[in-house]
């Protein structure tokens, strides 16, 4: 299951923040679905989280390191090493945080996504990837302040 925060252009980061002004209410509710399973995430992003990891273990795709400083984190090589991993754990599910290449990979496996589209456009160098709407149905929509939360289930 992939969980973004995703701007109406599709920006979901810039320089490893988040591009818009901090939004508790979406904060809150993506810290309580993802605390207790496993996120898959990368280097990158995993790094930009060191001082408040999310979830109860993270499966870090790296290319560059295989060794991390902290007990909960699990090098992964690539999609289906990932998903072992996290199956290794014991979980039944582990959610997809990013970045945007690694929303990109899990693209085609995923079968569910919720995603937090925040009002407005904001400039950002990562991206949530394009997907076809018609392989997905829309199951839930909640509207808050600044943000609509959408949670999305892949037709079969």
């Amino acid at each position: 299951m992939s969980v973004a925060a995703v701007a109406d252009n599709g920006t979901i980061g810039r320089d490893g923040e988040l591009p818009w002004p901090s939004i508790p209410a979406d904060r809150r509710q993506y810290r309580e679905r993802i605390a207790d399973d496993p996120v898959v995430l990368g280097r990158v992003t995993f790094e930009s989280m060191l001082e408040d990891l999310p979830g109860t273990a993270q499966v870090v795709l790296s290319r560059s390191r295989s060794d991390f400083d902290v007990d909960t984190a699990f090098h992964a090589s690539g999609v289906d090493d990932a998903v072992g991993v996290a199956a290794s754990l014991g979980a039944e599910r582990a959610y997809v945080i990013g970045g945007g290449a690694i929303y990109d990979l899990f693209q085609p496996v995923i079968d569910r996504m919720v995603l937090s589209r925040v009002h407005g456009e904001y400039e950002g160098d990562s991206h949530f990837p394009e997907w076809d709407a018609d392989e997905w149905t829309l199951t839930d929509t909640v509207e808050y302040d600044r943000f609509t939360l959408e949670e999305w289930v892949r037709k079969r």
